[in-house]
């Protein structure tokens, strides 16, 4: 309960703020975090940040799969190959019928 309190006394005081600062304010808020996405420093810190985290998890996911791949049941670990290798097949997957029933 506490904290959905706080989270409803921050939006009525984030409605509040913002209703004040009026729409130019907002342009220029706008206007500052758009030259900062464009900023080459901040691109290829966020590049090199989703670089990592791709890499780590590369890394993350054949350590997963090497300590619990063999103790999957095996229509896991086909669905599991049959999505590695999607974009290597022309972005095709096979159809499946994960999620239906025959009952």
């Amino acid at each position: 309960m506490r904290y959905k309190l706080t989270f409803v006394v921050g939006l009525a005081l984030g409605y509040v703020i913002g209703t004040r600062a009026g729409r130019e304010r907002y342009e220029q808020m706008k206007k500052s975090a758009k030259e900062l996405a464009q900023n080459p420093a901040v691109r290829n810190a966020a590049e090199s940040a989703a670089q990592t985290g791709r890499q780590v998890a590369g890394k993350a996911m054949h350590a997963v799969g090497d300590t619990v791949g063999d103790r999957l049941p095996s229509s896991v670990t086909d669905r599991v190959h049959a999505l590695r290798n999607r974009g290597r097949s022309n972005g095709r997957v096979e159809d499946d019928d994960w999620g239906t029933s025959n009952t």
